[in-house]
């Protein structure tokens, strides 16, 4: 009997308890057909390999924990082993040289998040190392319903099965319209193992017509659906439609291998509401995803044994954070139903809006010890409210930054509130008009650089050009993105949001950001939320939480912060403010009811 070996230099752990970060070592296998000495490196080398049988050697104590790593393929009378590594900015290179010798103190100083590996390349080998390690662990629950994770790898590997041979390839698009369940888990997985990128939305509450539009925008192929709503998903697709269920549940195995996938691969393709109210389809990459959900603090300190909530709709990029922050680090997904409070009420993590999480009874949430929210401004009543409980999060980021870039840790007791730092491998810059770096303390529009920048509009490369440039501070071939966010650095390094671009209204001749009005409001006594509008080319009106708010109050403490032409003159209050779909306060509605009592 010989002795293979396998020598790695890898960012994380072949075997856990035997690598450790750029270190050269060995693991030792019995191997009766073939001696094995191959090597990785951070440098994004992919090697070809030729073995009697690759699948032997999947098949070995020492490997197969980490068989979702290899591609085994025909070649010839022999078998090909494909070995993919992670082409990654290693961490010993990060803030490169050009940051770190920057004129500007902002840049040089505050720009760049920390340098981090994440513990996998890819999102689906994340949920297989977790499939292995604990196989019949609850992945994800709904209802009386769950599923483990052996069991969403395999039905997960049947239906990538059968999208193959439907003709799916590698960065093809597949509709994935749904509603929350657990075959909605299956999908995903099942895409991304096939090196494909799935387009979600519910399809209940998105019009057909939406449907359509989206589905013909993305160039999807194959539309993957409930069983319930075959019907409804044939009137919005003349496609191949595949019902998710009758890939699941079957105890037969199943022969296929998940392909080779880079991890600049495309792993969805998210759809935003656009400046112009077309929609707007983002390719997000695996490598931007494992960055955030794979390190800290994105990962939220998720772990095996903890139960993360599954609130929000699967078109919003943040649901990607509860899914995928998940699966990728081994906890049970609650996924709601019609009773959202229910779902929370049993969570260790919950992620939302700052308005889905004010629907929420805290007192009711005992089980919570992290809360992070983001995709709007959050009042800072509502950081200490949940912050007296638990550990709590605001963060801020466009979809083309990837959930969020940056993360703040409320402190209790602080009375202060912002969107925090740079998260990991990324980078923020506030620029002038010029863009030029301002001054600490001076508003600018903030530029977002680094891993999380996504790989830009599906079909629209005026647009990519448009809001996706050159990074002349990361230089060597990154990109930054534009977010039409306003902020600046305060003195302590962290930023503040102040509004955005398209928020900044004229009144009387005045510029105002609507948002700094909003924070104003939401200082007075007995105020949640506040939203605040603009009517007419003089007047500006605001809608308050809760419905008993005091109206004089909150007037009063307007005029003594806020120069006269930015007071609102209607002030309007309501139990809880509208939503979309996606879980932000619905402005048009506002609108609406302001210009009636207007």
């Amino acid at each position: 009997m010989q002795m293979g070996r396998i020598r790695a230099r890898w960012r994380t752990a072949f075997a856990a308890a035997d690598v450790r970060q750029d270190t050269w070592i060995g693991k030792r296998f019995d191997a009766r057909w073939f001696d094995l000495d191959f090597q990785w490196t951070s440098s994004g080398i992919r090697r070809q390999l030729t073995f009697p049988s690759a699948e032997a050697l999947l098949d070995l104590p020492a490997v197969k924990p980490y068989r979702y790593r290899f591609r085994a393929c025909a070649a010839g009378a022999q078998r090909t082993l494909m070995v993919s590594d992670i082409p990654f900015r290693a961490a010993g290179q990060w803030p490169p040289m050009s940051i770190q010798q920057h004129p500007h103190v902002a840049i040089r100083t505050l720009s760049c998040g920390p340098a981090a590996a994440p513990e996998h390349a890819l999102v689906h080998e994340a949920v297989a190392f977790w499939a292995v390690r604990q196989p019949d662990t609850v992945a994800a629950q709904h209802g009386a319903e769950s599923i483990t994770y052996a069991a969403l790898v395999h039905d997960a590997d049947r239906l990538a099965s059968r999208l193959e041979a439907a003709g799916i390839r590698s960065d093809d698009a597949v509709g994935l319209f749904v509603t929350r369940s657990i075959p909605m888990l299956v999908a995903i997985i099942a895409v991304l193992k096939l090196g494909a990128a799935y387009v979600p939305q519910d399809i209940r509450l998105v019009p057909p017509a939406l449907l359509s539009q989206v589905f013909q925008d993305a160039g999807c192929a194959t539309l993957l659906c409930l069983r319930e709503h075959r019907t409804l998903a044939r009137s919005v697709a003349d496609a191949n439609i595949l019902a998710i269920e009758d890939s699941m549940h079957r105890g037969d195995g199943v022969d296929w291998i998940p392909r080779c996938v880079p991890p600049e691969s495309t792993a969805f393709i998210l759809y935003t509401s656009g400046t112009t109210g077309l929609p707007n389809g983002v390719k997000v990459t695996h490598r931007n995803l494992c960055n955030i959900l794979l390190t800290a603090p994105g990962n939220l300190g998720i772990r095996p044994g903890m139960r993360v909530s599954q609130l929000l709709n699967i078109a919003f990029d943040m649901s990607a954070w509860e899914i995928l922050g998940t699966l990728c680090q081994g906890g049970t997904l609650v996924i709601r139903g019609d009773d959202m409070q229910a779902a929370a009420a049993t969570a260790d993590v919950i992620i939302a809006t700052p308005s889905i999480l004010a629907q929420l009874d805290r007192d009711q949430c005992r089980r919570a010890r992290t809360v992070a929210v983001a995709g709007e401004p959050c009042a800072e009543s509502l950081a200490a409210h949940w912050g007296e409980r638990c550990t709590f999060f605001n963060g801020c980021g466009p979809t083309e930054t990837t959930i969020v870039n940056t993360m703040h840790r409320y402190q209790r007791g602080s009375g202060h509130l912002n969107i925090g730092t740079p998260t990991p491998n990324n980078t923020v810059y506030v620029l002038d008009a010029q863009c030029q770096p301002c001054a600490v303390g001076e508003t600018g529009e903030m530029w977002a650089g680094g891993l999380c920048v996504t790989a830009g509009y599906a079909g629209n490369p005026a647009l990519t050009a448009e809001r996706y440039h050159d990074d002349p501070f990361l230089g060597a071939g990154w990109k930054m993105f534009r977010t039409r966010d306003l902020g600046r650095w305060t003195s302590g390094g962290e930023l503040e949001h102040l509004g955005r671009t398209d928020d900044q209204v004229k009144v009387r001749g005045f510029r105002v950001e609507l948002d700094a009005v909003s924070r104003v409001l939401e200082q007075a006594a007995g105020v949640e939320q506040a939203v605040t509008l603009k009517l007419d080319s003089r007047t500006l009106a605001s809608v308050l939480t809760p419905v008993g708010a005091d109206v004089r109050q909150a007037r009063a403490h307007a005029q003594r912060q806020l120069p006269y032409y930015a007071v609102p003159a209607h002030l309007l209050t309501l139990e809880s403010l509208p939503l979309t779909p996606r879980g932000k306060v619905d402005k048009r509605d506002l609108l609406q009811r302001l210009k009636r009592i207007g």
